[in-house]
């Protein structure tokens, strides 16, 4: 059975309720000749009924659904084996991957019988959950059913019977990944391009095209995508707020409108075959269809990520976007661990089909530990220090290439941060840190801020003056701005010191239900003086997980993983601009176009930080051991 097609889809809502529904009786019909082959073949028991020929009702569908929910202690589930899993259940298979990728066992109401429903895509965006039911083959199912029927718990990566095993020879699993992401993007209408910076003065015209990230086509109103109309009386509804676990749905998305849900999923994936799951190229479509003007030469083959040709002034645009990562310890026994993940972003507003190639410079000063490229890139020259890319660019802006790399010029912020309790409710803190230290022009450092998070800790007063920048204070965390928008530091290296004091509200004491049930009896009594949330029932892997591994520090808020009773770190965050961290650049003057044409290339880097950590050098820390070379 090859190819990657959807049998059907549901998508629910916070309240359980099924808001949209779709079956493909196409693809339907060969998962009906798959089963009646495999009854004829091998005449398994769990196939021989007929049962399994047949897709729920929506009604059945939700019912098997909230008795997972129950069962499992949240619509993701477990994850892993736990006393409350049962001998059939997805958290019995004991893979975290169930909880992306679960099962359902649905109970045929009439004739009292039951079956297994698998694989179920499972994707949350906004108010809602989204699950896609892609076409496997009987056989498939029938050793996912034996997985979860297993005495044994664990599995080992590339152990035959395992279920990364089995789903390695899916590849419709991760078409069902984006077909979900595809329609969560669809219903909360979040749609966000990849950016582009214009660093010259463009028209009018081409500005708004790279700022909104239209297909840049002649005659703008003839040919640009419209927004999908929203309609209030179709639309699938809104959550209502209420207790739920960690895991599900949050409110605040605007309401779909079925009918753009249903002209996308017929546009797209016709007949429940996925073709084209970018919204912009669909909508385009839809709303203006095709014309003689857009036909391609007879000797060139149109690609589909590109339906339409443009018409207009010819120009390239480059985007190095990177984002750093570090967890910095200033100590001997613990080294600092730095890394960046960046992408090229790309807009090639050409008139044709032309294929662009560039060689990509510094593969070997960046440490490039992870490299992929857009379907529409080839590659096909590769060295030490040099890497040829050719592509054939599609419409708007998108990703040409990510990597994962090391920094070639060491952190941008270096130091250590302080923080002793002098007392019950008081503590005293120093920050002493060095920013962009080696670092020349081009780079510039345009804004950089220290945060301190006390989730748990409400402040009351507040004491320090920085030796450069501004402090500002809020309930439970302190700003410091080292560097403001518009000042920024090019070509020099900063020292910055911060000391103070700090106090706190006094400790309140709360008890804890336990979170697991197989602590029995398991009550944390902890101190806070953050006043008690309601809390839920149900169990997450996460609590279960983080209870087991550390019962003597019991784990806060989810907005701060790592902010545990006796760990506190500060959060850094920047934007730099010129160069990249990593060494990755392109050479604008080294671009070709075939055929050849004048096209202006602009070439441009954002560097911003991401989990960029500076962990209390005199408290504890999570580390992770590394492995000896």
């Amino acid at each position: 059975m090859l190819g990657c097609s959807m049998r059907a889809l549901w998508i629910l809502n916070s309240q359980d309720v099924v808001v949209f529904s779709r079956r493909f009786s196409v693809v339907e019909r060969q998962w009906r000749l798959a089963c009646k082959k495999e009854n004829e073949s091998s005449r398994s028991e769990n196939l021989q009924n007929g049962v399994l020929l047949l897709l729920p009702s929506d009604s059945e569908f939700v019912a098997a659904f909230v008795e997972r929910k129950k069962r499992e202690g949240s619509a993701r589930g477990f994850g892993v084996r736990v006393s409350q899993s049962a001998e059939g259940s997805d958290s019995w298979v004991d893979d975290p991957i169930t909880r992306h990728i679960i099962s359902l066992q649905i109970n045929k109401d009439e004739e009292g019988e039951s079956f297994l429903l698998w694989p179920l895509v499972l994707h949350v965006k906004g108010p809602y959950y989204i699950l896609v039911l892609p076409l496997v083959e009987p056989s498939h199912l029938k050793a996912y059913e034996r997985m979860c029927k297993k005495s044994d718990c664990g599995t080992s990566v590339g152990e035959e019977g395992s279920l990364s095993s089995l789903l390695l020879d899916l590849p419709c699993i991760t078409g069902a990944f984006m077909v979900a992401h595809a329609l969560g993007d669809v219903i909360t209408g979040d749609f966000v391009d990849p950016e582009v910076v214009v660093s010259a003065s463009p028209s009018v015209g081409g500005l708004l095209d790279s700022l909104t990230g239209s297909i840049g086509i002649s005659g703008m109103s003839a040919r640009k995508p419209v927004a999908a109309p929203v309609a209030t009386s179709t639309s699938l509804g809104t959550a209502v707020t209420g207790s739920v676990a960690s895991d599900a749905p949050k409110s605040g998305s605007r309401p779909a409108d079925k009918d753009v849900l249903l002209s996308f999923i017929s546009s797209a994936m016709p007949f429940g075959t996925p073709l084209d799951l970018n919204f912009s190229n669909i909508s385009a479509i839809k709303a203006n269809g095709f014309s003689s003007a857009d036909l391609p030469p007879s000797d060139v083959k149109q690609p589909a990520w590109k339906p339409y040709l443009y018409k207009g002034k010819q120009r390239i645009l480059f985007t190095i976007h990177e984002t750093v990562y570090a967890a910095m310890y200033d100590r001997d026994e613990i080294p600092d661990i730095i890394s960046i993940s960046g992408q090229i972003n790309c807009r090639a507003e050409l008139e044709g089909l032309p294929d662009v190639s560039f060689p990509l410079a510094g593969l070997n000063t960046s440490h490039i530990e992870v490299l992929s490229f857009h379907p529409c890139a080839q590659v096909p020259e590769q060295g030490v220090d040099r890497q040829s890319v050719m592509f054939s660019p599609p419409l708007g802006n998108f990703v040409l290439m990510r990597y994962q790399a090391l920094c070639g010029i060491g952190p941008p912020i270096k130091g250590f941060y302080q923080l002793s309790m002098v007392s019950e409710d008081e503590g005293a803190f120093l920050f002493k840190l060095r920013l962009m230290e080696g670092y020349k022009a081009p780079l510039t450092m345009e804004f950089c801020s220290v945060t301190m998070p006390f989730p748990r800790r409400k402040i009351v007063s507040f004491d320090g003056n920085p030796s450069i920048g501004t402090v500002s204070t809020a309930e439970h965390s302190v700003e410091w701005k080292i560097i403001t928008a518009g000042r920024g530091v090019t070509g020099k290296s900063i020292e910055a010191t911060f000391p103070g004091t700090i106090k706190f509200a006094p400790r309140q004491i709360q008890r804890l239900p336990s979170l697991s049930g197989s602590v029995q009896g398991s009550i944390a009594e902890e101190d806070s003086d953050v006043e008690p949330e309601n809390s839920s029932n149900m169990v997450n892997v996460e609590e279960f997980l983080m209870e087991k591994m550390n019962k003597d520090l019991p784990s806060v808020d989810l907005e701060e993983p790592f902010c545990w009773q006796a760990y506190n770190y500060a959060k850094v965050s920047f934007k730099i601009v010129g160069a990249t961290l990593s060494g990755m650049s392109i050479d604008p003057k080294s671009m070709s176009i075939y055929p050849a044409v004048k096209a202006p290339v602009e070439f441009s880097t954002q560097v911003y930080s991401g989990d960029y950590i500076l962990w209390n050098t005199l408290g504890r820390c999570p580390v992770a051991a590394l492995p000896k070379v």
